[in-house]
This record gives C-alpha cells, structure tokens and sequence, in this order.
C-alpha cells in the first residue's frame, strides 16, 4: 500500500449512466492493484482549501493504470468535479491503492457470492473482472441491487462475462423502484426471502463479499448470518468518506 500522494493523468473515460462516470487513471509507478482495493483521491482549490475522497477500483488491471467509476452526488464537493468538469489529459493526486481485507485473489478457488446496492456494485465488478483475467474456474455470482434499468453500472459487460465459460460467473438483479418491461416480478426492495433464492446456497460455504450503503450492508450481513452462512467469510465495505468505498 503507497501512503504517498502521486499525480494521476486521466488517459480515458466513459458513463456508465447519466450521473456516473469511469475514469482510466495512469499513476507513474503504481505497479498494479488488487481487486476490491481502493484509492484516495485529492482535489486542492485556488484558496488552498482540500478535499479528499475514496473511490473504489473498478478495474483488474496490471501496470500503472486503474479505473474508478464515480457517482455524482448533487451536494458532493468532488464528485460533481470528477463527473463533469474533469478533462483527458487532466491531472489528479492519488493515493493508494487501499486495503488488504474486502479483496478476492486469483488464486483463491473457493465460490464466491457478490452483493452490491447501487454504486457498490463497483469493488465487486472489479473481483469479477479479475475472476475472468485470470480464467478462475471458482464459481462467482453476483447479486445486483439497484433503483431502475437506467441505474445499472456496466450494463453491456456484465452480461459479456456471464459468457465466459472458463470463468464461471451469473448476475441476478433487484430492481429496487422500476423494473424493465416484461421483467418477471415487481420492483421491490430486497428482502430475506429475494436474497435466499438469488445467491449461492449455504451448502456451497462461499465467501461473501458486500458493499452499499451502511443499512444496506448492515441488513444483508445479518440475513446472511441468520440463514447459517459462516459470519467469518462474509465481508464487508461501506462506501463515503475517506476509508469507505465508492
């Protein structure tokens, strides 16, 4: 982990919707990432005035380029920046990469189930991309919380990795507000029982990784836990603030 601040160069971007932007960022000297890591990221004004904000790793890259996937928030003081008004070329000071705990190796081979709500869908996104890197034959799934269709983050890739035979790996989604056409059973905020028949089963003892906002993650865990899975795999990540993710 790099405790020092470092210059980044935004070298490409895209939206993955109307309020939510990936940047490819080339930090000189960064030597790769793990998946599930994040980063810190440090905008300074004229006045001298700083602010500073964690950002989850969205990419399985090596070498000196990562992405985050931002969300614009109306009252943020750096999302709006990172969202709207930052230029390719553009510099940023990064720190990081974060963490050691909420990250999947490519040569762990046990199951594993996914959970995300909203922008915390972007760690997990980051563990599935590494999974098909690395051609894991682990068995991956996702289960994917979010408001509406116009919401879902990387909505052409996920269903390109489910593809991958090498690399065995399912989405379910949950839509929370407004459900596609034709989809089978109405928008509705997860519960106990959506959860239990939309992930891996107890029998198959997978590790969980599960990021969103704090009630969120704080219900999901308990569920988990009361349905028998083991509380010692089951792993967590907040996102806000500096230390969070997202």
């Amino acid at each position: 982990m790099s405790t020092v601040w470092r210059a980044a160069d935004l070298v490409g971007d895209r939206f993955e919707t109307p309020t939510a932007r990936t940047l490819r960022l080339r930090i000189p000297g960064l030597n790769g990432h793990l998946a599930g890591q994040h980063v810190d990221v440090r905008l300074t004004a004229p006045d001298g005035y700083q602010a500073v904000r964690s950002y989850s790793i969205a990419s399985a890259l090596p070498g000196d380029e990562l992405e985050i996937t931002v969300e614009e928030l109306a009252d943020g003081e750096v999302s709006p920046y990172l969202v709207r008004g930052l230029s390719i070329g553009d510099q940023l000071e990064v720190r990081g990469p974060v963490g050691g705990w909420f990250v999947w190796h490519p040569g762990d081979d046990g199951a594993v189930q996914l959970i995300g709500g909203g922008s915390g869908v972007v760690p997990l996104v980051s563990m599935a991309r590494a999974h098909a890197a690395a051609a894991s034959p682990a068995e991956f799934r996702l289960l994917y919380s979010v408001r509406m269709p116009g919401t879902v983050y990387y909505r052409d890739e996920l269903p390109e990795l489910e593809k991958d035979a090498a690399a065995p790996f399912q989405v379910s989604y949950i839509y929370t507000r407004t459900a596609p056409a034709g989809w089978p059973v109405a928008a509705a905020r997860l519960s106990a029982e959506t959860l239990a028949q939309n992930i891996l089963p107890v029998s198959a003892n997978p590790t969980v990784f599960i990021c969103g906002a704090t009630a969120f993650v704080e219900s999901v865990s308990d569920w988990l836990v009361a349905a028998g899975y083991d509380p010692d795999r089951i792993k967590t990540e907040r996102y806000g603030g500096v230390g969070g993710a997202s």
